[in-house]
């Protein structure tokens, strides 16, 4: 433990802070590096970092374990890297490339599992120790770790299950993308707001699922989807869209399903990453789990947890169809976005750009229509069903809408124009001029806030109008009182009242300071903020740098924690003393008390009581 306290203190404060964030210490309790060096040292945290090591990793730390009984770590006596290939070679029956172990090693030695110098490698004391323990907790020796092969290859996918994953895979990726296009439409139209214990309440979960058309506990896992791609974020106990997800709705279907393919594979550990990288185009199942369990063997359930995560997000956005990996899937584990979105765009249903309008004022798709003009669609009308074929229904208050959003009714007409197969008929064209003859005959703005007390007025020339909106009891709460100059003055901002008049379908306009029409969201875009939290290994660097004296006093302190803990074991202990001359006498001691620089114990040969100072102490070893 000494060896690697004075390691941990010889490190510059960027790699300890690094090695307390690899080996999860907490700071609880850690008060210099001797607390330090034990805590890295204590069983259950040696064993929480050997389950996060792979199998060949594994076999190099537990074959030098075994090479090294006796020696002092990072001594001349330690292991050589060509002794431990050589040894790895025998028992696993093929040589072992002595660059690979060199590999391995470097990362052990960075975990403070073990110690490189100079081409020689071992483990320290308390790890070959655990190592030792593995037999009886069901996990495999040095031998078995080297020389156990691995499972069977996974059997290969055949000519017709390519094209049939290939087909399944495109059509979830098609309902994925569809599904949260949807998601992040009516988040942006009325955001959900998350629960204090965390999750959508059920009334937002139903709303949700009713636009999406997925079910009631798929909902959860296409909110994590979206928000993995920050297309929605939660924001002030709401999530809501985010500029990117506004971004995101007018790309291609492919563009789409690439960015949260792209999310996905980020998100991925880099152990999972590594496991799937090498199984790419075959089947996730059983046989791919009985391969993490050889390569991690004390992994355990937290490895398969991991993989069964990833899994279960990679068939929702058709990264596999039916757990094996689709073309493009295999592109994307690969890191070839590009390839994947090529792949999968071919597989996708193709979109088209014109539409049917009807004499009853409905717009039917005879297929999935380009993201810029269903974009356009949904700003001018309601979406009725959302099915392959699309259809939507223009109504006076989706043009006001519009109208609101910045169209005019020449720019939804030219547009229309440009994607109807059927013109424009009549109807469609009366209520568009008529709605924007009429849009704006009722004006809400803010109000001087030195003439007013209220914050918002609602003004129109047409008093019988006015009136209505008077006496409109779904509009009491806003408590609209008559001012001077055909108004009506409200104390809420005139944002909320302007959307307020709008869903009780008033043609109203909002209008700033200047009596300039304005054009209002009605929820800002969500942003995505990175959680600036503490680093807690910042302060417990800070806590161990200020805790630390210089070479004598990190000395001194060792050796009274050795004498401490003997003390509290009431253990007898061998003390090898430094002499004048030279001469070193080893005494039999038993411990009494430390303090001052010294300490008092009771020599057990001569059978008097000793006080020794501290400095004058080569070493302290349990009595046999």
């Amino acid at each position: 433990m000494l060896a690697l306290a004075s390691r941990l203190r010889a490190l510059d404060d960027a790699t300890l802070r690094r090695t307390i964030d690899i080996r999860m210490v907490s700071a609880t309790g850690i008060r210099d590096f001797f607390d330090l060096a034990e805590a890295l040292l204590e069983p259950t945290a040696i064993q929480r970092v050997l389950a996060r090591l792979d199998r060949a990793t594994l076999a190099v730390l537990a074959v030098a374990g075994e090479l090294s009984q006796g020696t002092e770590v990072g001594t001349a006596a330690a292991p050589s890297l060509f002794d431990l290939a050589e040894r790895l070679s025998e028992l696993a029956g093929s040589p072992v490339d002595v660059a690979e172990v060199a590999g391995r090693a470097a990362e052990l030695d960075s975990l403070m599992l073990a110690r490189l110098t100079d081409g020689r490698f071992s483990p320290y004391p308390a790890v070959a120790a655990q190592l030792l323990t593995w037999p009886d907790l069901g996990l495999p020796t040095a031998l078995e770790l080297a020389s156990t092969p691995a499972p069977a290859a996974l059997a290969s996918v055949d000519t017709t299950d390519t094209r049939f994953t290939d087909r399944l895979a495109a059509e979830r990726a098609f309902a994925a993308v569809s599904s949260i296009a949807e998601l992040v439409t009516e988040l942006a139209r009325e955001p959900a707001r998350e629960l204090s214990r965390g999750g959508l309440g059920l009334p937002d979960t139903k709303r949700l699922a009713a636009v999406m058309g997925v079910e009631l506990e798929f909902v959860p896992s296409f909110v994590a989807t979206a928000a993995r791609a920050e297309l929605i974020a939660h924001s002030d106990g709401y999530w809501n869209e985010t500029e990117a997800g506004e971004a995101w709705l007018l790309e291609s279907t492919a563009r789409r399903w690439a960015t949260l393919a792209d999310a996905w594979h980020a998100a991925l550990p880099p152990d999972v990453r590594g496991i799937l990288a090498r199984r790419p185009g075959v089947s996730w199942g059983d046989v791919l789990r009985s391969f993490v369990a050889w390569l991690y063997p004390a992994g355990g359930q937290w490895m398969d947890d991991r993989v069964t995560e990833f899994a279960e997000d990679a068939e929702l956005i058709g990264i596999t169809a039916h757990q094996t990996t689709s073309p493009a899937g295999a592109s994307v584990l690969a890191g070839d976005l590009e390839a994947a979105v090529a792949t999968m765009a071919a597989a996708l249903p193709a979109t088209g750009g014109a539409v049917y309008l009807q004499n009853d004022l409905s717009i039917v798709s005879p297929g999935p229509l380009a993201p810029s003009i269903d974009s356009r669609l949904r700003g001018l009308a309601d979406v009725e069903s959302r099915e392959l074929a699309l259809s939507y229904r223009i109504t006076a208050n989706s043009v006001n809408r519009a109208l609101a959003a910045g169209e005019s009714a020449e720019s939804l007409l030219d547009f229309l124009r440009t994607v109807s197969l059927t013109g424009i008929p009549q109807p469609v064209d009366y209520l568009i001029r008529e709605s924007a003859a009429r849009y704006g005959r009722v004006r809400v703005g803010p109000t001087d806030p030195m003439e007013s007390p209220a914050q918002a007025y609602v003004q129109s020339d047409d008093a019988a109008l006015l009136s209505t909106i008077a006496v409109d009891q779904t509009l009491a709460s806003l408590g609209l009182v008559p001012a001077e100059g055909s108004r009506l003055t409200s104390r809420f901002p005139s944002d909320v009242v302007f959307w307020a008049l709008s869903d009780a379908r008033y043609p109203v306009a909002a209008e700033d300071a200047t009596h300039e029409i304005v054009h209002l969201r009605r929820h800002q875009l969500a942003r995505v903020v990175p959680v600036d939290a503490p680093d807690p290994a910042v302060a417990l660097v800070d806590r161990l740098r200020a805790a630390d004296g210089g070479e004598g006093q990190a000395a001194d302190a060792w050796l009274a924690r050795q004498l401490d803990l003997a003390i509290k074991a009431k253990q007898t202990v061998v003390v090898s003393i430094a002499m004048p001359g030279g001469v070193v006498v080893d005494y039999l001691l038993e411990p009494a008390s430390v303090g001052g620089g010294r300490f008092r114990a009771r020599d057990r040969r001569a059978d008097i009581e000793r006080t020794l100072p501290l400095s004058s102490i080569i070493s302290i070893t349990p009595a046999p």
